[in-house]
């Protein structure tokens, strides 16, 4: 069989796994795999990750708009507060006791960073986890360049850490905004597709006590350290985000000193 006259590139992998294809490169792409195992495998992959994010996503796309969410009310309310009531109303917030102790350090949670970090660091992590062609800005493969351009626009030293010991490994990461400063934003993934990310940006308080929240869908572990709080999002499961939470938390003492 011959091979396309124009290879096919990385974007078009990714167009025919989001059925985004032009018809008339359909055959090329297709020839392309069959003549290519490693672009297949490749493909298949992602096609199953896909589906596993469809599967676990796909519902909220039917539920409908809540009245609070509509846009006349949206557009008369001040900026950000209607996006601290529309999830911090549905969050079952409690301060993490006994063996989660490790992080405290005795310092008290302020509601109002609480509430700010998990709100924003829930929703980007909404948006971006259902993506497949563009969930990152800047892809694992350029780490070194990823930690040292989150560093320099938020301002602080930020090292993706290595999870592999969880099952995840670093997708990417990009640059959002922040309750009150840029915020770093990575994500990682397991074998299966679960996603986690991690949200950090400047704190107002220099030491604040690890909390959990989680609402139907998805939940998230917030702390600060250092006047750096952190947000690690990912399943309801509140162990397994502890397990993943202590492993950043470790690896920033150690890299902090």
């Amino acid at each position: 069989m011959t091979e396309p006259q124009i290879p096919v590139t990385e974007d078009e992998l990714h167009a025919y796994v989001d059925g985004e294809l032009p018809a008339e490169r359909r055959a090329d792409v297709e020839a392309w795999l069959t003549a290519h195992p490693a672009d297949a495998e490749r493909v298949r992959a992602w096609q199953a990750m896909a589906e596993a994010l469809h599967a676990r996503y796909d519902r909220v796309l039917d539920e409908p708009v809540p009245a609070r969410l509509q846009l006349d009310r949206l557009s008369a309310a001040p900026p950000r507060r209607w996006i601290a009531g529309a999830i911090a109303a549905t969050l079952a917030a409690f301060i993490v006791g006994g063996g989660a102790g490790w992080f405290a350090r005795g310092a008290a949670t302020s509601p109002s960073a609480f509430r700010s970090f998990t709100v924003d660091a829930l929703g980007a992590h909404r948006l971006y986890v259902v993506e497949v062609r563009h969930p990152v800005e800047v892809e694992a493969s350029e780490r070194a360049h990823l930690q040292q351009w989150l560093s320099k626009r938020v301002g602080y030293q930020v090292t993706a850490p290595e999870l592999e010991a969880s099952g995840l490994k670093l997708v990417g990461g990009r640059l959002l905004p922040g309750p009150d400063a840029p915020a770093a934003f990575l994500m990682y993934e397991s074998a299966s597709g679960e996603r986690f990310t991690l949200y950090t940006s400047r704190a107002k308080t220099d030491a604040a006590q690890m909390r959990y929240a989680s609402d139907a869908r998805d939940g998230a572990l917030f702390w600060a350290d250092r006047g750096v709080g952190y947000v690690l999002a990912g399943p309801t499961d509140k162990e397994r985000l502890s397990q993943v939470a202590k492993q950043v938390y470790a690896q920033a003492e150690k890299a902090g000193g």
